[in-house]
């Protein structure tokens, strides 16, 4: 079992979330989530989400508002956790990581299987 951890969570609007794009990862876009990993012991780091695209895409995917903000969650702590989906091994291991957090198929694993 894990030790506890701390996690910081902001909601944001579109605008604010392309300000913060823009700053950590040179894109000129809004995105649906954002992490930031704490390497100080007893801290997971912070996850930023978008409200109005996490609205959005629960539209397009046919769910809950609350459905689409977990799977967001999920997938900010997987990459605090240092998982990633640049490549299609650690995209398979960040889909497990997802799938445990949430029981079903999270962000990657819908990816992989387009």
């Amino acid at each position: 079992m894990r030790a506890p951890e701390s996690l910081s969570l902001s909601l944001v609007t579109d605008r604010e979330m392309r300000k913060l794009n823009q700053l950590w990862r040179g894109l000129d876009q809004p995105t649906d989530v954002l992490s930031f990993p704490l390497l100080e012991p007893g801290a997971l780091g912070d996850v930023v989400i978008s409200l109005p695209t996490a609205r959005r895409q629960a539209r397009a995917g046919g769910w809950p508002l609350r459905t689409e903000l977990r799977r967001l969650l999920a997938h900010g702590i997987a990459h605090c956790r240092g998982h990633d989906h640049g490549s299609r091994r650690q995209a398979l291991r960040m889909a497990a990581a997802e799938e445990a957090m949430l029981g079903k198929g999270g962000m990657v694993g819908d990816s992989l299987s387009k």
